[in-house]
């Protein structure tokens, strides 16, 4: 019997791939006798090669088809097999897979945008790297003003013919640019990243703020008091969340207001309700005369108040973190300690109350 003969019929007998691979080895492999018929070919006359070519490569297309079709048959062979004894338990759980989480900023960041909505705020949104008119100028900072220097800005390189540029400080220009575009009367926040240089246990390179502003006729402190416990009360979920207003100082706001909110200990944790001390969690005031002429508006005829505060500050007091630059490291295991579903509702559904 032919080597090809046998070969063949080792193919059509092979009961399963492993027997068959190992027969393809022996004939098509690198010592295999079919290739060793190949070798054979470069050292023929012209004449002996056209004679025996075909010849050699029909033994290897035949060997070649063999294996494929017998694989085919194999393949066949075990998906009926798995398909005849195999069961798919359908009452089951299905497997977990892994699944990401919601940050806390970004979840942070939707419950305020919820809860303004429904005082009747629109997102306002601007540049992360601003110019010197806008970050500064604008909001009445003169050149000489402490936020300029080098140790609480970053400065880009300027560019040839253009401004100097700057990694905003915080979300007011963003005020600027909204009054400028919108004019008066105006209801907005403006949430986003800024950028100091400071790093701590509570102060990062990079943070968040929002921002609030309302320009409208006849606007008093008033007003601003009542937004921002309204606004403290629906984010803490909580109906006894006091705040309490302490002069202070902004360039872009006259008169000025740190403000403070009450916390209480619940279960050997600081929380914000109650008032069995204070802490400080907002700036505020009435937008100076300044800043709504260099925005375009008349200051005789429009007034309002600004706010702002930390969205990391914000998640760090209501969630029960204590380290803000652990929002930043990437650790897996801390999102998801913190994190939220993204299957969860992920803002506050009771709204804000009247």
């Amino acid at each position: 019997m032919s080597d090809l003969q046998q070969t063949l019929d080792r193919i059509a007998g092979a009961p399963d791939l492993h027997s068959l691979d190992a027969v393809r080895v022996e004939a098509l492999g690198k010592s295999g006798w079919v290739t060793a018929l190949l070798k054979t070919l470069g050292g023929m006359t012209p004449d002996e090669r056209q004679q025996r070519g075909p010849e050699i490569q029909g033994i290897r297309n035949a060997v070649s088809d063999a294996i494929a079709a017998r694989k085919e048959q194999l393949e066949a062979q075990e998906l009926d097999r798995r398909l005849a004894t195999e069961r798919l338990d359908l009452s089951l759980p299905a497997p977990t897979r892994p699944a990401g989480t919601i940050h806390p900023v970004s979840q942070v960041m939707d419950e305020l945008a919820e809860i303004f909505a429904d005082l009747g705020f629109a997102v306002a949104e601007g540049p992360e790297i601003e110019d010197d008119w806008h970050n500064f100028t604008a909001l009445n900072m003169p050149e000489s003003h402490p936020a300029r220097a080098m140790h609480d800005t970053f400065y880009c390189e300027p560019l040839d013919g253009e401004p100097a540029r700057v990694l905003r400080t915080h979300t007011s220009p963003v005020q600027i640019r909204a009054m400028m575009k919108h004019g008066a009367p105006l209801r907005v926040i403006a949430p986003g990243r800024v950028y100091r240089s400071d790093s701590d246990a509570t102060h990062t390179p990079m943070f968040h703020q929002v921002e609030g502003l309302v320009i409208d006729k006849a606007i008093h402190m008033g007003h601003l008091k009542w937004t921002l416990e309204t606004f403290l009360k629906a984010f803490f979920e909580r109906d006894d969340v006091a705040i309490r207003m302490r002069p202070s100082y902004f360039p872009f706001t006259e008169p000025s207001a740190e403000v403070d909110v009450g916390w209480s200990m619940e279960k050997g944790r600081r929380v914000v309700g109650g008032q069995e001390g204070w802490m400080e969690v907002l700036g505020s005031g009435m937008v100076h005369p300044s800043v709504l002429a260099a925005a375009g508006l008349d200051p005789d005829e429009w007034q309002g108040f600004a706010f702002g505060t930390g969205i990391d500050r914000l998640a760090m007091l209501k969630y029960g973190m204590n380290d803000l630059r652990q929002f930043f490291d990437g650790d897996i295991r801390w999102l998801k300690h913190y994190g939220f579903s993204a299957l969860a509702v992920p803002t506050l559904s009771a709204g804000v109350g009247a």
